[in-house]
């Protein structure tokens, strides 16, 4: 008896004191600080930056904390999306902050864009963030009908631009990325108003995107030539005055050469009865 309670006491030692195996790398999952840890240093590398290039190239209008001043508005709020579109389309910074923004190419790659979007954006909550815009069952039809409906008296129908009152214009929508559109669709850059998701639905932004994406910057002509896709008024009008113009210079081209054949023929234009033909021009001379 004294035997086996040796015996108990070895084997519950053994379990209860014997050096337990870590389990493998791949088996254990990283607990959620690690996690956090680990993606921390890229938010704040790119927070980093986006404030550097704030305060290089937006500070002096916008204000150090984007508070805005007397020469440019005030951007906290406005979220990420906002910014990126005013950015990555090139109408800031501007050179001068009382001229109107002018697409043009941007002076930031994509990277630094969305820094200085991200570091606007976490000045203050809310505003539109950066969008995600999913095109592949996107309806371009549909797209044209709410294009025509809500954007075209704009920006025109075939999305040229045009002006608006007191000096200003809609920017033309040729070369824009499908970001750009949905971006000015819920912020309403400048002028143009803010449509919300009662006015277009996140399906009918999509069709919209996918409309000017594909058929206005890629238009296929059925008609013929585009004559830079300036609107079917001007287009009318270069047709009408360049078709009048070439039917007016033929009709005088033919008129001319038949009097010279005329002239030719009869030695000359209302010859009196009887008068003689001038010297050289004797029809039956002419004929031998």
């Amino acid at each position: 008896m004294p035997a086996g309670v040796v015996v108990a006491a070895l084997a519950l030692a053994s379990v209860f004191f014997a050096p337990r195996r870590a389990p493998s790398a791949a088996a254990a999952p990283l607990p959620s600080t690690v996690l956090t840890a680990a993606t921390a240093p890229s938010r704040t590398a790119q927070l980093a930056l986006g404030r550097t290039l704030f305060d290089e190239n937006c500070s002096s209008c916008h204000g150090a904390k984007a508070q805005g001043s007397a020469l440019a508005p005030n951007l906290r709020g406005l979220g990420a999306g906002t910014v990126d579109l005013w950015v990555s389309s090139g109408w800031m910074p501007l050179a001068n902050p009382t001229s109107q923004p002018i697409r043009k190419p941007s002076m930031f790659d994509r990277t630094q864009t969305e820094a200085i979007a991200g570091y606007v954006a976490s000045l203050a909550p809310g505003g539109l963030p950066i969008p995600t815009v999913d095109v592949a069952g996107a309806n371009a039809a549909q797209g044209f009908s709410v294009f025509a409906l809500n954007c075209a008296p704009c920006h025109t129908i075939t999305g040229a631009g045009d002006a608006l009152a007191d000096g200003l214009s809609a920017p033309s929508l040729h070369g824009v990325t499908a970001i750009q559109v949905a971006e000015a669709v819920r912020s309403g850059p400048g002028n143009m108003p803010r449509f919300g998701t009662f006015t277009i639905s996140k399906q009918q932004l999509a069709d919209v995107v996918a409309y000017v994406t594909r058929h206005i910057e890629q238009p296929s002509n059925p008609g013929g030539l585009a004559l830079g896709g300036v609107g079917p008024v001007a287009e009318g009008f270069v047709g009408l005055f360049v078709g009048v113009g070439l039917c007016v210079l033929i009709a005088l081209w033919i008129g001319d050469r038949n009097e010279r054949e005329d002239t030719g023929e009869h030695g000359g234009e209302h010859a009196p009865p009887g008068a003689a033909a001038p010297p050289g021009n004797d029809p039956e001379v002419a004929h031998v």
